[in-house]
This record gives structure tokens, C-alpha cells and sequence, in this order.
């Protein structure tokens, strides 16, 4: 029966071949959504990897700096390096915006760092080329998906930078390549207010009563000075020393600091569990649906190829072929049918995932659940056919 199975597929290859490619599609498909969800996990990992953070300390009650927004004074980490097992504290700002690219611009996540060598917290872990930021202005270290190269001018704001390093998989949790700036620069560019807003809060403050006053001299000016000044940040970046645990440090922190602290595991549940919980679930509804779709696609092709030969079928009933036998043979057409689909799929998927705007990671285990999803598949799909051949009277081979 085997054979009888692969001459039928022989008999009728073109639509067996061309609906094998039209399924390939789409399981290539489910298999780059599933790709596109694990890209994200990645990247949401990739971005707390890049860190290089033990501790993320933000405004207090917030789910900052990635998931909400936090902002503390820039003199906070200070108190922080004091505190018991802290080996080293920065200050960082993230900032998602357009940057200008020529006569475009491209979206990328701006990071505010301190200046210095790779190590400390929030400096790029490594570069494919050029030097990290050693200034306090007009430097930028650019991933190359934002597609700067070295030399290049980056207008962030009213401020140009020059791109001195290029890095490699710096993104954010959306997938947005990331540009460092040196921080001074970052929070002018998040906090400080555009020339004309600027001139009319000093307008608005000039004319308040409450700062003129005769008897305290330079009032006004101190105030219009701390509006032009930009003491925020969004997150201190922390690195534990050795022999102390993330909570050994962490708590300290939050009883005496009045801050919120996240260790890893609970940075990238908030990740993971709260910032991309919609797009997975969203996801998960089309891996659904595409398994219905891919389904019925068999059930109904292999539904048709039978009854293209229920006289076949009847002529099998009748020389004493048994039914489980002519079941055998339509099962093994759709499973030979669902086979050429996953080949053709995972082809399709291997290659057209580089050509995505964001990262699409395709995991052999993923590959594996995808097969078995399949064959299972075409296994129930092919119990509809089974049972009209399992009806046809072996009379038909006479009567025809």
C-alpha cells in the first residue's frame, strides 16, 4: 500500500506538488510569527544584557526606565555608590526617537551614558569599530542597523554628533537600534524645554509677583537658572560586588533610598510579562488561527483527492483490500503532503527573516514543535477523507 500511496501522488504530482508549496507558504509564515515573538524576548534580553547592570534603581512606584517613565535627580546615584556591596553606580537616560539620517531619519532609542571605558554601567559592552565616547559633548556611539558609519553626523535635538564607534545588537525592547550620547547631552536633549518655551516660562516667572520682591535680591535669577538647569535622569545603573546577591544590596537600597530597585529577574519579567504580554497574546491568536487555516487546507485537498477515486477505492473493497489498509494509504498522502509543507516552510522562513525590519529568531526548538504541530495535523485532517472511503460500496467498481 505504501506504493499504491506514492503511484496515486505520482498520478496527480502537479497538484499534489503546487498545494505542498501553497501549505510550505503558509507554515513558513507560522513559523516567522513564532520567530517575531521570540525576537522580542531576545531583544528584551539582549537590551538588560547590554546594560551591564545588576540593579536598575528608578523613581519610586514606577515600572522605569523601559516599561514607564522614571525620573530622578542626577545626584542620586552618589548616595547609592555609598551604600554596602555597591561596586559601581551611573547615571543613564533613554530616550526613543526619529534622528535625522541624511535627508531621512531613522527611529532609535537615544542613551544618555557617562563618558569612559567599556565596563562601566550603561557603556556599549563591545565595538565592531572606532572608540568609545571619551568627551562630554558631540560624541555618539551608533549600532550599525541605524546605519551611521564612522565619520558620520547625527542631529539629535539642536545638537550635532559625531559618530566615533559603532556597535553591534545595542536595541532596545522594541527592536530600535540605540545611539549613546554622552549624558549631559541626553538630558538637554529629554528635559530641556525648546528656545520659545524657554522664553515664555521666563516671561510667566518674571511676572510673578511672589519673585520680585525688594527684599530678597537675586530671587528672580536663582529661579530662572534652575529652570535652564536639566538635574534629571531616568535610572541608576548599578553593579553589585562579588559575594553579595542582587537582594543583599537591593534592599538596603529601597529602605533607606526611598527608590524602587529591580534585579534582574524581576527587570526582565517586566520585560517579558508586562511590556510585550499584548504582542505575544496578539501572536499566539495568529499562530492559532494559521493552524486552523493549515488544517482545513488539508483536509479539504486530501478530501478531494479521494473522492476523485472512489472508484479505485471500490475496486480496492472489492478484490478484499481491508479498510484499514485503504485508511493507511490516504493517511499517508496527508502526512506526505504536510511533509513537503514543512520543508517548504522552513526554507521560506530561513530566508526571507534577515529581510524583516525587526529580529526574527528562528529556534531549532521551535522548528521541532512546528513539525510535530504538523504531522499532527494532517493526521486529523485526513479523518474526513478516510471516512468517505471507509462508505464508498464496493458495488460502484461494477455499476460505474
Amino acid at each position: 500500500m505504501i506504493s499504491l500511496a506514492g503511484r496515486d501522488i505520482l498520478h496527480a504530482w502537479g497538484k499534489f506538488v503546487f498545494t505542498g508549496l501553497g501549505l510550505g507558504l503558509l507554515i513558513g509564515v507560522t513559523l516567522t510569527m513564532a520567530g517575531v515573538y521570540r525576537g522580542m524576548v531576545d531583544d528584551a534580553k539582549v537590551l538588560l544584557d547590554n546594560s551591564g547592570a545588576d540593579l536598575w534603581v528608578v523613581q519610586q512606584g514606577t515600572l522605569g526606565p523601559y516599561a514607564e517613565s522614571s525620573s530622578l535627580y542626577d545626584d542620586t546615584y552618589r548616595g547609592i555608590r555609598a551604600m554596602p556591596g555597591v561596586a559601581r553606580a551611573a547615571n543613564v537616560t533613554y530616550l526613543t526617537m526619529q534622528v535625522r539620517r541624511g535627508d531621512g531619519d531613522v527611529r532609535a532609542m537615544v542613551v544618555g551614558i557617562v563618558p569612559g571605558g567599556p565596563g562601566e554601567p550603561g557603556q556599549p559592552g563591545y565595538l565592531v569599530a572606532g572608540r568609545q565616547i571619551t568627551r562630554g559633548h558631540y560624541e555618539a556611539v551608533a549600532d550599525v542597523a541605524t546605519g551611521f558609519g564612522l565619520g558620520d553626523t547625527i542631529r539629535i535635538r539642536r545638537n550635532q554628533y559625531t559618530v566615533v564607534g559603532l556597535t553591534r545588537r545595542m536595541v532596545s525592547s522594541g527592536g530600535d537600534p540605540m545611539v549613546f550620547i554622552p549624558l549631559k547631552d541626553a538630558q538637554e536633549a529629554q528635559f530641556l524645554k525648546d528656545n520659545d518655551a524657554i522664553v515664555r516660562s521666563r516671561a510667566r516667572t518674571a511676572g510673578n509677583p511672589a519673585l520680585n520682591r525688594p527684599g530678597v535680591p537675586g530671587l528672580l535669577d536663582a529661579v530662572i537658572a534652575s529652570q535652564s538647569a536639566n538635574p534629571y535622569v531616568n535610572a541608576v545603573l548599578v553593579q553589585i560586588e562579588p559575594g553579595y546577591t542582587p537582594e543583599d544590596v537591593a534592599e538596603p537600597i529601597r529602605r533607606w533610598k526611598r527608590l524602587t530597585v529591580y534585579t534582574r529577574v524581576q527587570m526582565e519579567a517586566i520585560l517579558i510579562g508586562k511590556l510585550i504580554a499584548t504582542s505575544a497574546k496578539q501572536i499566539g491568536m495568529f499562530l492559532v488561527i494559521l493552524a486552523i487555516v493549515s488544517a482545513a487546507i488539508v483536509a479539504f485537498i486530501i478530501y478531494t483527492l479521494t473522492l476523485g477515486k472512489i472508484r479505485e477505492i471500490a475496486v480496492l473493497k472489492l478484490i478484499g483490500t481491508r479498510n484499514r489498509t485503504i485508511a493507511a494509504m490516504i493517511l499517508q498522502q496527508a502526512v506526505g503532503l504536510g511533509l513537503i509543507g514543512f520543508v517548504v516552510g522552513k526554507i521560506a522562513a530561513t530566508f526571507w527573516a534577515p529581510f524583516f525590519p525587526k529580529y526574527v529568531l528562528l529556534e531549532p526548538g521551535d522548528a521541532l514543535r512546528g513539525f510535530v504541530a504538523v504531522v499532527a495535523i494532517c493526521v486529523l485532517a485526513s479523518v474526513l477523507a478516510i471516512r468517505a472511503a471507509l462508505k464508498v460500496d464496493p458495488a460502484e467498481a461494477i455499476g460505474g
